[in-house]
Formats: C-alpha cells, structure tokens, sequence
C-alpha cells in the first residue's frame, strides 16, 4: 500500500503536539479543516493537524464501486461485517504517519489519533494496539471493529478516550456506540462518553467538548 497523501495545519512553528484525525466513507481528509480555528487548545500550543487521505477502494455495500475507503464493508448490518484485514492495513498505515511524527521530534504521549465513523474504528484498532504510549483516542459516530481481535498495547492501557455520538444517527446508531463502550471498559479502559441531539455529522456542543478532552491531554503531556 501506497505512503498515505495527507493535508497538514500547523497552528504555530515547531508543534509540540499532532492530532491525526481520519475522515469517513467516501469523504478525504478536507472534511475537518474547516473546524481548525474552532479549537482553542490549538491557539495556545503549537499544534500539527494531520489529516490524511484514504486511498480509493472498491466498496461492497455501494455495489463496488471506487471510493475513499480505509476498508471495504461487506454488509451494512448491526454487526457492521468490514473487511478486518483492510482495516489493519490502514491502521498500520497511519501508524507510519506516527513513526514518522516521532521522528520530527513530537513525542508519542503528545500524539492523539481519532477519526469519525470508519476513520474512528481504524483509530480504535490502531491507538489501543499502538506499542508506544500516545497521548488520547478520540471517536466519533463510529463503532470498534475490531474489539474481539486487537491486541492491546501495554503502553496505552491507561489511554484516555473520548467517544461522541449522534443520538438520531441512522447511519451508525447509537448503539454500536455504546457497545464500544462497554467493550473498553470491559477492557479496563475508562472513556467518557457524549452524545447529541444529531444524525451522522458533527455540532458546535460536540466540537466544545472535544476542545476541552484535548486541552486536558495537552496540559498533562507537556
């Protein structure tokens, strides 16, 4: 698989932290630039966002067709049948993007990984599997996948997690929300969870509670 196109914001000179957020089916990493300035824990660090491009892939419950894609879902049922091996793939692909932030000098533990629907379930199966520690998860109107199969990482046992969802979304019901949940906190994980009054997008109340998830990350990982 091809080095993953990316678009990056910087928010200030040499970032002392990344956020990787991963867009949705059929989308591209534009999706979320327009919410940059709506994050105040960005003004006051130098933040790098990065977000990255899915490659096109032929889509089964769209009759096959190309499209952005971490992965290819096979049935569009409540126990959302994906092509696991695809969303591994992707997730170690973002993983290079990590490696390779690491390298420019930002610590993992000021690295937090997220996305929103399918980018979020590649970003369940990458944060909780990643071998060194990262600062935060967070997931949006998404679904954990890969819950029977992750190995989970020593490193990130204690990693903070944030989970929003759309309490009207017919695309990813709340429910597979609340199964990831419950899956993580089986796990040992203590994630807060929001919801709101939305389908399958994002709001204003859900952008404010993520600015204050990631400014406590930040503040405690400087």
């Amino acid at each position: 698989m091809a080095e993953l196109n990316v678009l990056q914001i910087d928010t200030g000179p040499e970032p002392t932290h990344t956020l990787i957020w991963l867009h949705g089916l059929g989308a591209s990493g534009h999706d979320f630039e327009p919410l940059v300035p709506e994050f105040p824990f960005a003004k006051k660090a130098a933040v790098r966002f990065i977000f990255p491009h899915a490659p096109e892939l032929p889509v089964t419950i769209n009759g096959g067709m190309m499209m952005p894609a971490w992965y290819d879902i096979l049935a569009m049922n409540i126990d959302r049948k994906v092509d696991s091996e695809q969303l591994r793939a992707s997730a170690g692909q973002v993983a290079k993007l990590i490696d390779k932030e690491m390298a420019r000098g930002v610590p993992g533990e000021n690295i937090i990984i997220g996305g929103f629907s399918q980018g979020g379930a590649v970003a369940y199966e990458l944060a909780l599997s990643y071998p060194k520690r990262l600062g935060g998860l967070f997931a949006l109107s998404t679904y954990f996948a890969t819950a029977d199969t992750v190995s989970l990482s020593v490193a990130n046992r204690n990693l903070p997690v944030f989970i929003a969802h759309g309490s009207y979304d017919p695309v990813v019901p709340e429910a597979l929300g609340q199964v990831a949940l419950r899956r993580l906190q089986g796990m040992g994980y203590e994630p807060e969870y929001h919801h709101y009054g939305m389908e399958h997008s994002l709001c204003l109340e859900e952008v404010r509670d993520m600015d204050r998830f990631f400014a406590r990350v930040v503040a405690e990982k400087k």
